[in-house]
């Protein structure tokens, strides 16, 4: 149950009032955790919106993005994320099991996915400056510096949503993912 107290879309006033009505026109619903922020700080809300945009405008595919989302939500442990994100993977290509698999920090059959949630994985799980093998292995799989830099603002925006959703305990308002 949420932590924070949330307004209702209809509720809210000035820049919130815009915000959740784009998210609402452009997703159908306000989703809980973007009430909870937006509630709260809508200029984050607005920020964190803006580097989504960018990021679908990046040179990511959205089934690379979703991959990232995956891996990360499972290693900060949101429930809320890995509902939300799930079917995003299942709508960019991934089957039920390959989600799983992601989750898990590896993926069969596609060596360029594998080698992105591997390196996602080892960044979010280590401390310190990353050995030069693991950014070698990864641009090695055909990640361009370019991308290097994308990855890291994916991390950074599902990073952001993970530890808001963990310490609001935020409603979780999509379908449950199966347990690892």
């Amino acid at each position: 149950m949420n932590r924070l107290p949330v307004i209702t879309p209809d509720d809210a006033g000035g820049k919130t009032a815009g915000l959740f009505s784009s998210i609402k026109s452009a997703m159908g619903k306000v989703p809980n955790a973007y009430l909870a922020i937006g509630s709260h700080a809508p200029d984050i809300l607005a920020q964190a919106l803006q580097l989504n945009a960018a990021l679908a405008r990046s040179s990511l595919s959205a089934r690379e993005r979703e991959a990232i989302n995956l891996i990360v939500s499972e290693e900060s442990g949101c429930d809320y994320c890995l509902a939300a994100h799930t079917p995003l993977a299942r709508k960019a290509g991934y089957t039920e099991a390959q989600t799983l698999q992601l989750r898990q920090g590896y993926i069969e059959g596609d060596s360029k996915i594998d080698a992105l949630v591997r390196f996602v994985q080892i960044l979010v799980s280590t401390r310190g400056t990353l050995a030069g093998d693991h950014v070698g292995a990864f641009k090695a799989a055909g990640f361009t510096d370019q991308q290097v830099v994308e990855t890291v603002g994916a991390v950074t925006a599902i990073l952001f949503t993970n530890m808001f959703n963990r310490i609001n305990d935020t409603e979780v308002d999509f379908p449950a993912v199966k347990a690892l």
